[in-house]
């Protein structure tokens, strides 16, 4: 009997602690390390609270040459430091002036005033932004105007002491994506957000346009054309070419669209600033003009409000 119990509860930890084992896992991936801690500047106002003794509290702005004023003990200097390297810095001065016996100072940074936040990239306002009081990445998005029509899902946040070890945010409208763009935002920091890349089709089709490429997706030459709303009857779809942009200049390959469809030939990849031309089928040996011409379309062509 004891030893089928033994076993039993043998067979119950072999399922649960693995179990259990993948859950943290999870939670630790899922978790964002923690940003590294902020050093206190000149200009940064401070809120300086003396336990018990409120005559001994106050709000002091650090001056140019990293001090601060506190009643009655003088200019303490904090430059530097942490809050808590600070809290303990004002407390041994209070010791050492024989202000309190027993002193217990709290340092709360109330305004980085002069550690701003950067938001670069795909925004429509970017630029440098004070940072008073918490914010998150949301926050900073919509103060720069939000996201352009041509902004990709990743965001990058590159923390000012920290600068190797950049956040990376998934910025989407996925069920968990307000989570990730909740993710708050300490002075000093760098916000970038990515741009997507954007593939041209023009000429003989439903509808020529430029259709983005989102970071994590691929688009082929077939998609692409799907996306434009197939071609024309006109069209001559083997006649087709793609055009891209390389170190030596654009570059003009041969693009049998007809052929990929029938599945004689495999579909294309695409890149960010290919443009696939597709001409129409009417006096063919005029209709393609080369890539001259395929260019001049995407030229007049506005994407996005831009190219």
């Amino acid at each position: 009997m004891r030893a089928g119990l033994f076993a039993s509860l043998a067979l119950v930890l072999a399922t649960l602690v693995p179990l259990a084992l993948g859950q943290q896992r999870a939670t630790d991936a899922a978790s964002p390390a923690a940003p590294p801690t902020l050093r206190i500047a000149s200009g940064d106002l401070l809120a300086v609270d003396v336990f018990d003794t409120p005559e001994l509290s106050a709000k002091l702005r650090v001056s140019e040459m990293g001090e601060v004023d506190l009643p009655v003990a003088g200019a303490v200097h904090v430059g530097g430091l942490t809050a808590e390297g600070a809290a303990a810095g004002i407390e041994q001065r209070l010791l050492d002036q024989d202000i309190l016996k027993h002193p217990h100072v709290e340092v709360f940074i109330q305004e980085y005033a002069t550690q701003g936040v950067s938001v670069l990239g795909e925004v429509k306002n970017p630029g440098i932004y004070p940072e008073l009081g918490p914010h998150t990445l949301l926050d900073f998005i919509s103060v720069a105007g939000g996201i352009t029509p041509t902004a990709g899902k990743t965001v990058s946040i590159m923390h000012k002491n920290d600068p190797g070890n950049p956040t990376v945010v998934q910025f989407d409208s996925s069920p968990g994506g307000a989570q990730r763009a909740g993710v708050a935002i300490q002075p000093g920091d760098t916000i970038v957000v990515s741009r997507s890349g954007i593939v041209y089709v023009v000429g003989d089709l439903g509808k020529p346009g430029g259709f983005l490429i989102e970071n994590n997706e691929r688009l082929t030459a077939v998609q692409a054309v799907a996306l434009a709303q197939g071609a024309n009857k006109t069209a001559s779809l083997n006649k087709s070419r793609l055009i891209r942009k390389t170190s030596n200049g654009p570059q003009e390959t041969p693009l049998q669209l007809a052929k990929v469809l029938a599945g004689k030939q495999s579909d294309v990849p695409l890149e960010d600033g290919d443009i696939i031309f597709v001409p129409t089928g009417k006096a063919k040996a005029a209709a393609y003009q080369g890539m001259s011409y395929a260019l001049s379309l995407v030229t007049g062509l506005t994407v996005y409000g831009r190219l």
